[in-house]
């Protein structure tokens, strides 16, 4: 989840909305690589999830990497909910994940090597005061009445709403984990064709980073729950879009898509005001229920725009959303398959050719096939699996033409960082998988091992 944003000055014209999301436009030597990833807290010797205060807390996880490590606190209401350090920031989900989002880098190897040097620091944090971290697209065991809900005014305000909108709102705040990958584009033609590949073919990145197959200790039927928890969560604001393969879309339409979300809060002096339900566009009006006779700041657009949820997002870039939480290799692969598919334009060309011809139908059912069946889905008579294999051979393409090294220039590209989707297009399996075996084979239906198995 987002922190709060700033800056920007009132909002007087209608079309500042768009100009806002415009001014996020990049010639192609400026775009960077944004790679988000949650991952879960647990006490190591109970497997039970972390509370926010105590000897072994999220606040002692916080208050250590700030003494170790040198990253600043952020806090609210006096408690510390976050941290930054050199264009990075560590932040809490709803339940207590921990989340990085990383900074805007130029490479994947720089990507990777930031992920690297996180989780040693969360590591070396955590071994001293005997908690673990895993990285899985949902809690395997834990109840909704274990978690708790962290010390933050937007969870509050959220929590109470999403029990009032869909059926699983507070399971995906509590419960959930995902990487993502925030990417830029370089003018609004750029924006929609990056944007209509990122909608269509996100599910084979559900597909090919499903990890969550169980559920409160059982199994739950599917390969990435995550996915089934989004799709049914609130329709006002999640989902594929289908407006986004429309002709004329743009800048303009997503404003007018965000303005029909309904609102969740306004961030004045340090705390959240209640605006659920409310609408964008009676506060452009000066007629917000929760602040009447004001008008908004840009700084409330960007908050708006932080609480919109489909699979993937347009702000100053873009999110790429469809992916669990998952091992390391996995926190690496996502960053390598999308910036293949869309930072070089043979490659973005040869995904929309792959896609342009699907109907909203075609798109959503791969959705949903995807988080049941992972790469054994088959919509239309055709395989995710050998979906998948088109697609990733199309990002290594891409990563072979963006031509990035690394390790001063020993390795001449990026492509090493797709081997891991690579081998999962072969064998046919993904992490879930690889979970379901352990648990029918050597764990005999015990998850206990799954914790020190798979943590980082």
């Amino acid at each position: 989840m987002s922190i709060p944003q700033s800056g920007g000055g009132p909002i007087e014209r209608h079309e500042q909305l768009a100009e806002y999301l415009e001014a996020g436009c990049k010639p192609p030597e400026d775009w960077r690589i944004g790679t988000e990833h949650e991952k879960f807290g647990y006490c190591r010797d109970t497997h039970r999830p972390l509370p926010y205060d105590g000897p072994r807390s999220i606040r002692a996880m916080l208050e250590g990497l700030r003494d170790r490590f040198g990253w600043q606190p952020l806090d609210e209401g006096g408690k510390i909910i976050g941290l930054e350090l050199n264009g990075a920031n560590i932040s809490l989900e709803p339940g207590g994940q921990l989340e990085l989002s990383g900074a805007p880098l130029e490479t994947i190897h720089q990507t990777c090597d930031e992920v690297n040097e996180h989780l040693r620091e969360v590591k070396a944090v955590a071994d001293d005061i005997g908690i673990g971290f895993i990285g899985l697209g949902a809690a395997p065991e834990w109840t909704h009445d274990e978690m708790p809900l962290m010390p933050k005014g937007r969870y509050k305000l959220m929590d109470g709403y999403m029990q009032t909108v869909g059926t699983t709102g507070t399971t995906m705040m509590r419960r959930t984990c995902t990487v993502q990958v925030n990417l830029d584009f370089g003018s609004e033609a750029d924006m929609v064709q990056k944007m209509r590949v990122a909608l269509a073919l996100q599910p084979v990145a559900t597909a090919l980073f499903a990890n969550s197959p169980f559920f409160e200790g059982k199994l739950n039927g599917l390969k990435s729950y995550r996915s089934w928890i989004w799709r049914n969560l609130d329709a006002a604001r999640t989902g594929m879009l289908p407006f986004v393969f429309e002709d004329g879309f743009g800048f303009e339409r997503w404003v007018d898509y965000a303005l029909d979300v309904p609102m969740y809060f306004v961030y004045r002096d340090g705390r959240y005001i209640d605006a659920l339900g409310q609408s964008f566009r009676d506060f452009l009006k000066g007629e917000l229920p929760a602040l009447p006779g004001e008008t908004p700041l840009m700084s409330d657009w960007a908050d708006h725009l932080t609480t919109i949820f489909p699979e993937a997002r347009v702000k100053k870039f873009i999110e790429m959303r469809g992916a669990d939480g998952g091992p390391w290799r996995r926190l690496c692969a996502l960053p390598a398959l999308w910036v293949g598919l869309t930072y070089d334009q043979g490659a973005l060309d040869a995904a929309w050719d792959l896609v342009k011809d699907w109907d909203a139908e075609t798109r959503e059912a791969w959705r949903v096939e995807a988080s049941v069946h992972g790469l054994q889905a088959v919509v239309g008579g055709r395989t995710m699996q050998d979906l998948a294999r088109e697609v990733v051979g199309i990002a290594r393409h891409g990563l072979i033409a963006r031509g990035k090294p690394g390790l001063g220039g020993m390795v001449q590209d990026e492509r090493h960082f797709l081997h891991a989707l690579e081998d999962s297009v072969d064998n046919g399996k993904v992490p879930a998988d690889e979970l379901l075996e352990r648990y029918h084979g050597d764990w005999n239906g015990d998850l206990s091992p799954i914790y020190e198995e798979f943590s980082y």
